[in-house]
């Protein structure tokens, strides 16, 4: 591993408001360049209550305008909910504005329910076209074409690094193929996740974009002074997945003593297994729980996520946390 980021949903916690959150997640981005990770990432979700980063090339310019050297980018920008040209001139503009800075991560799911994706598409495709968008979107953002009719303005020129993100086998076949960057949704779909690899290390292709494969491993991370404590503050977010599981979204939950009295044993299995890659604990417990998805998964970067319902406690989870990794990072790629 030669780099650590961030990767944050703009969480709206129980009693609070979106703009707590948009606020919770400027400060956040901060310290972790303050604190030396690589990246910070917001993600594109719609329609749910819990979630303040709909707009997320918005966000994504707010926080780059209140950092100064921390990349900031998309994890990810769900690519068929767009025109491949307004995600071009969207992230041309940013990089425009912060230069060297700025990431796009594309994404394949619609991130929301199908009313949702019918409302945002208007007119639905029957055919998966993630592909050919993909490359039309990296000819936008490429060297300039004259004999273009069509051109990202701002964005022709910037070549803006994209990445593919995935849950499944698909995402990493298609990385391989184009020769890009691999960023494999672990933290919360972790089944495929070993598979997916393999499969992107051994079937990349070099290209004008990336000479070797670059992986990047997502995981979740709850830090504190105690064990007990970080599965304190963990509780929110198994909470908050065991009710969009159960057709229950909301705002992200006050923690809980005891999750077993919230959960049924079922749906606390299926949350388990969802966030089972995790390093969740004191210092001592995180060191060994990290070094073990490292050794396992041996990622070019990984990418952290915790929704702690408390900012303040969120922040000091991640200063933790950045002291065990800099003991397990490598010299930078």
């Amino acid at each position: 591993m030669h780099h650590y980021s961030i990767l944050d949903l703009s969480t709206v916690p129980e009693g609070g408001t979106p703009a707590d959150a948009l606020r919770g997640s400027v400060a956040l981005a901060q310290a972790g360049e303050r604190l030396g990770f690589n990246r910070f990432w917001l993600a594109e979700h719609h329609n749910m209550t819990g979630i303040a980063s709909a707009a997320t090339a918005v966000v994504i310019g707010h926080v780059a305008g209140h950092t100064k050297t921390i990349r900031v980018g998309a994890g990810g920008i769900m690519l068929p909910n767009h025109a491949p040209l307004t995600v071009a001139e969207s992230f041309g503009t940013l990089e425009t504005l912060y230069p060297g800075r700025i990431d796009l991560g594309l994404g394949r799911a619609p991130g929301t329910d199908g009313a949702t994706m019918q409302a945002l598409r208007r007119y639905m495709q029957g055919e998966d076209t993630f592909p050919q968008d993909v490359v039309e979107l990296l000819h936008y953002l490429g060297d300039e074409d004259p004999k273009a009719q069509v051109r990202a303005v701002p964005g022709t020129g910037t070549h803006v690094p994209i990445w593919i993100l995935g849950s499944s086998l698909y995402g990493a076949q298609l990385a391989a193929y184009l020769g890009l960057p691999y960023a494999f949704a672990s933290h919360f779909a972790p089944a495929a996740l070993d598979d997916a690899l393999a499969i992107y290390r051994s079937r990349f292709k070099p290209s004008q974009w990336l000479q070797k494969p670059y992986a990047m491993v997502a995981a979740g991370l709850f830090a504190a002074d105690t064990d007990d404590e970080a599965h304190y503050l963990r509780s929110s977010q198994m909470l908050s997945f065991a009710r969009l599981r159960s057709g229950q979204p909301g705002k992200l939950p006050r923690p809980v003593k005891d999750i077993r009295e919230h959960i049924s044993a079922p749906l606390l299995a299926q949350v388990s297994g969802a966030f089972s890659v995790s390093a969740v604990g004191s210092p001592a417990t995180l060191e060994t729980e990290l070094k073990a998805i490292i050794e396992r998964t041996r990622p070019d970067e990984m990418i952290f996520t915790g929704a702690i319902h408390d900012p303040a406690k969120r922040i000091r989870s991640f200063e933790i946390a950045s002291d065990v990794l800099k003991g397990l990072v490598k010299t930078p790629a």
